[in-house]
């Protein structure tokens, strides 16, 4: 369970932090759910607390995974042979995982293809996504310099 004031990462939409618990009533039925204010649309969203799991909020990695990601982000293998169909969803599912290692790689690749060619307009937003989602939880964890989140660039 988390706590107001932790950081937590929300698939598809990014990093965010609880701002709060909230008890609500539905169709006779009371309910927790966290209150997320994220950090990429500076919306808040409200999840149930029973079913963070399954939606896959975690928590905001720490600066020892962050530096096992950068190596990976600077130095891993890039496929780029299979047709952009096929990659936008392979990239597509890694990120829907919501994990940060997943989303670097997809754009660790699209950044790679778009020094070589131009990418199509689907797989430039993706690129674009995916970045805000990596910036955004890079921006959250506790000990990192700014000039290590413009690694990512």
């Amino acid at each position: 369970m988390f706590q107001i004031g932790d950081s937590i990462i929300y698939p598809m939409h990014g990093a965010g932090i609880i701002e709060a618990i909230e008890e609500k009533e539905f169709s006779g039925e009371k309910q927790q759910y966290y209150v997320i204010k994220m950090s990429i649309s500076n919306m808040q969203v409200m999840v149930p607390t029973n079913k963070t799991l399954n939606l896959g909020v975690r928590p905001v990695i720490d600066l020892l995974a962050l530096k096992h990601i950068i190596h990976i982000f600077q130095n891993g293998e890039s496929d780029s042979s299979m047709p952009w169909k096929e990659r936008y969803k392979v990239n597509m599912a890694k990120i829907k995982t919501g994990e940060i290692l997943e989303g670097a790689e997809v754009v660790r690749d699209l950044m790679r293809m778009k020094k070589e060619k131009a990418l199509n307009a689907s797989e430039k937003e993706m690129l674009d996504n995916a970045y805000k989602f990596l910036i955004s939880e890079v921006g959250l964890i506790k000990g990192i310099t700014e000039k290590q989140t413009k690694s990512f660039n």
